[in-house]
């Protein structure tokens, strides 16, 4: 049997690993709890829908303004109420937890995600967002100051995984340095991976599980004893790149990872707590050592991360558990990773971001 002891030590919440699967270099982390600080202008976040860390650091997310209760925001309907009001949609934060920056996503010359969903900043510092509502159909870009660049797609009810001109209901997306080519996980409605220049929008090439045409069929309710699928279910929930061009895919709904070469040749696949109620795999990132040895998978039905070899995707530790305290998750939804290996982690019915700070070094 594996448990988990919560240690109070400095102030901060340690999360040490114990039993047969722990090993001696499965990292530990601690939780601090001051992280971020109090929000300016009586800001209050709602549901996070994405999050990533930056080249330099710095974390950024998006969150759906929407989801924020009446007397959360009582102070846009009261001025007699000092708190709150809703945040801007995009936030920056800085390693120590200040916010630099936040601006609003709405704007003349393009549409607007009815649910927010996802964010990424690329390494020439464009901020790309994506939304899963019903009609959202769109990927857009903007330089880190705000400013509009480009849409992908348009919006629109339904969903068609032949149709290269839009998403429907994009979750995440990563832009390859090497080609500078942004890969969209797509999504919440189509069942697959697209490809599109970064720089004009054109479609490149798109996939499915297995490396197969996409199709839209209805899939089968999860069975953890069946045999998996042969097509992405909804939701398509994540997509990173390996610094060696390894693509990951979550497929979330069957709680599994598939691996691909960057023009879709399926590798291998990463059962990650097969038998668990499905959601063990809604985000993964990789370990900043040299060879991203370790990966790290969010687990909302859990509310945990597991930490897996990539090698071979043997689970070495976790950590976590559902709850409101400080180091639970309600509702975990996406994590992200610094190069220092401290773990974000975004909550979308908690409606706040957590910071873990990796205590074992690289």
């Amino acid at each position: 049997m594996r448990f988990m002891s919560r240690i109070a030590f400095g102030g901060l919440a340690l999360f040490a690993l114990s039993g047969p699967l722990a090993a001696a270099d499965a990292p530990q982390f601690e939780v601090d709890p001051f992280w971020p600080k109090p929000l300016p202008s009586n800001w209050i976040i709602g549901s996070i829908a994405g999050i990533y860390v930056d080249s330099q650091d710095h974390v950024w997310i998006n969150h759906r303004p929407g989801s924020l209760t009446e007397r959360e925001i009582a102070a846009s309907d009261d001025s007699r109420v000092e708190c709150c009001f809703a945040a801007p949609e995009i936030v920056e934060f800085d390693q120590e937890g200040n916010v630099v920056q936040a601006w609003r996503g709405p704007g003349e010359g393009h549409d607007w995600s009815g649910n927010e969903h996802g964010i990424f900043v690329d390494y020439n510092d464009y901020v790309w967002v994506g939304g899963n509502g019903a009609e959202d159909g769109i990927v857009l870009k903007f330089t880190r100051g705000g400013q509009f660049v480009m849409q992908i797609g348009h919006q629109g009810p339904g969903l068609d995984s032949e149709d290269t001109s839009r998403v429907a209901g994009a979750s995440n997306m990563y832009v390859d340095p090497q080609t500078n080519e942004l890969y969209v996980a797509d999504g919440y409605r189509n069942h697959r991976v697209i490809v599109f220049d970064a720089a004009t929008g054109e479609f490149k090439r798109m996939w499915g599980a297995y490396g197969n045409p996409p199709e839209d069929r209805e899939m089968p309710e999860f069975d953890p004893f069946a045999t998996p699928p042969g097509q992405f279910s909804n939701p398509v929930h994540c997509i990173n790149m390996t610094r060696d061009g390894e693509v990951f895919v979550c497929d979330r709904a069957h709680n599994r990872l598939q691996v691909f070469e960057k023009d879709g040749a399926f590798l291998r696949q990463i059962f990650v707590a097969p038998e668990s109620a499905p959601g063990t795999t809604g985000s993964v990132v990789f370990w900043p050592d040299t060879e991203q040895s370790l990966l790290f998978s969010s687990d909302d039905a859990n509310g945990k991360i597991h930490i897996l070899r990539r090698s071979d995707g043997v689970e070495i530790g976790s950590f976590g558990r559902a709850g409101n305290m400080t180091g639970e998750f309600n509702n975990l939804h996406l994590i992200a990773i610094d190069r220092q290996g401290n773990i974000y982690a975004a909550e979308t019915q908690g409606k706040r971001v957590q910071k873990f700070v990796n205590m074992s070094g690289l």
